[in-house]
Formats: C-alpha cells, sequence, structure tokens
C-alpha cells in the first residue's frame, strides 16, 4: 500500500472492484478502509477474507521483500489462486517464481507496471506475462486498472516484467535527451529563456512532444532554475538489466546505456540536466529527490 499500490486499489474501488489489503506497515490501513478496502492487519488474514479463487496482487519493491512475500503467499494460497507480481522485479525471477507456484497448482503472472503516481487518476500501462488462463483470471481488474487499450499479455512467464524492463531503459533515454537538450539551452546565451513556456510551445505540434515534456513543464513552473533539489539521480535496476541484456544478446543500445551511465555519474555532478532528469521522476512516479540546499 505504498504510492503506488494504495493508487492502485483505490482505482478499483472506484470501478466497483473492492479488494481486501494488508500492508507491511499497518499504518496506511485505516485510510485505505476509509477509502473502502476490506483491511487486514496480518497476511494470513487478508488471504482468509478473500473467496477462492483468489487472486493477490504483491506490490512491494522487487528482490528480497517480494521473495520473502511470495514464499509466505505459496504457503497461505491453494489450488487455483493466483499470485501476480506488479514490481519491477528481474525477469529471470519470474520464470522461476512462476515454476515454483506451478509446483503448488498456483498460476502467476508477472505484471511491469506504468503510471506512476498519476495512474489513479488516468489510468495505469501493464505489460504481463505469464500463461493465457492466468492472464484472463486477472483481465477484468487489470482492465479496471488502466487506461483504454492499456495493457497487454506480452507472452509466457517473464515477458511482462522483460517489457518493463526495456520500457525503463527506453525512459532513461529519453530523460537524458531533455535533460541534454535543456542543459544546452541553459548554458547558451539565451539561457534566461522561460523553460517553462518552451517545454508547453514544444508539447503543442512539436515532433518531441510527450508526456515527459509536459512534466518537465510541471518541474519548471515549480522551481524555475531547479534549484531546489540535487542533480543526483540514481539507478534503480532496470535500466542497468537492459543493458546488461543487450550484452548478453548482442543488441547495440549506444543511447540507453549512455544514459545509465550518465546517471552514474550524476552521484558526483549537480548540473542542469541532471537535476532536470531528478525533477521528471519526482513529477511522474512521486520517486524521492536530494534537496540541494536551497
Amino acid at each position: 500500500m505504498g504510492r503506488m499500490g494504495s493508487n492502485m486499489a483505490r482505482r478499483l474501488i472506484s470501478k466497483g472492484i473492492i479488494p481486501a489489503v494488508w500492508n507491511r506497515e499497518p499504518g496506511i490501513l485505516p485510510a485505505m478502509e476509509a477509502a473502502g478496502a476490506v483491511t487486514s492487519e496480518t497476511l494470513t488474514g487478508m488471504v482468509a477474507k478473500m473467496k477462492g479463487p483468489r487472486a493477490v496482487w504483491m506490490m512491494i519493491p522487487a528482490g528480497e521483500a517480494t521473495e520473502t512475500l511470495f514464499l509466505s503467499l505459496l504457503s497461505l494460497l491453494g489450488k487455483g489462486d493466483l499470485i501476480i507480481d506488479g514490481a519491477n522485479s528481474n525477469w529471470n525471477d519470474a520464470v522461476r517464481r512462476s515454476q515454483k507456484a506451478a509446483a503448488s497448482g498456483i498460476e502467476f503472472l508477472d505484471a511491469g507496471v506504468s503510471g506512476g503516481i498519476w495512474g489513479l487518476e488516468k489510468g495505469y500501462c501493464v505489460m504481463a506475462g505469464g500463461p493465457k488462463t492466468a492472464f484472463e483470471a486477472a483481465e477484468p481488474f487489470i482492465k479496471a486498472l488502466c487506461q483504454e487499450g492499456g495493457y497487454l499479455r506480452c507472452g509466457g512467464p517473464g515477458a511482462g516484467h522483460f517489457a518493463k524492463m526495456v520500457h525503463n531503459g527506453i525512459e532513461y533515454a529519453m530523460m537524458e535527451a531533455y535533460g541534454e537538450g535543456f542543459d544546452l539551452l541553459k548554458a547558451s546565451p539565451f539561457g534566461d529563456m522561460d523553460m517553462a513556456q518552451l517545454s508547453s510551445v514544444w508539447n503543442h505540434g512539436s515532433v518531441i512532444r510527450s508526456w515527459l515534456l509536459e512534466l518537465a513543464q510541471n518541474a519548471f513552473d515549480k522551481d524555475p532554475k531547479l534549484e531546489k533539489l540535487s542533480g543526483v539521480v540514481p539507478d534503480s535496476g532496470e535500466g542497468r538489466w537492459t543493458v546488461e541484456e543487450a550484452v548478453r544478446l548482442g543488441v547495440p543500445l549506444p543511447a540507453i546505456s549512455g544514459a545509465l551511465f550518465k546517471r552514474f555519474t550524476s552521484q558526483d555532478k549537480n548540473n542542469f540536466g541532471d537535476r532536470l532528469a531528478a525533477a521528471l521522476r519526482r513529477e511522474f512516479g512521486g520517486h524521492e529527490v536530494k534537496g540541494s540546499g536551497k
């Protein structure tokens, strides 16, 4: 029930689908109950309140936390139930978990979710991987979560997280391109131009118009010189995995690779382009940013 999970639950409720929810930290549960969800203070209690066949969507950080929850669910769920991993997990983990779940008669979907903190209002985009039967069982509530035309079963186990990994790699490159362009503008003799207005103009008929550019305008409106935050841009994993897969498959990714390496260098520098990339992550996903001290 973090930034993404709580909003996803609220969107389901707005579509007439009442979820049972549990969170590792129970402090948010009263707010979720007030929103219309069925809450439980324990994972066991949540599962007990659900009628079979049950579908449980994991929406917590990838890695050890997701693995621990997955194993706990295997011990609580039964044949015909479904587990969905909505974290940005490595696609190889999804393949392994799908096989482990199948051994217990439990279905598994890996679901890459995009839309950030705006998904509640505008709808999410979901890339799913797994058996067709599992996807068809989940499709009614996946459809409720998403924008019109905003979901797809990409293939078998691992396909959803692989697609989301590449999606985030592309996101890295797009953010870097915007950051570099605005950095050049800032350094030019015309560096005092209104960057928010320019972002708006480019979003009206320009070939580089995009939602990221709309978010850039939002960021400039809040902080025209981006002086209130640091240019440190974290590497959250998916871009790195994208480059690793490109190396393994022999596919050249110069733009995505360059964007990944730029994030490494941002740990030691604080230029305008990096500050815009950090601001964009905050705008679309509510991600934490580091303050500049100003």
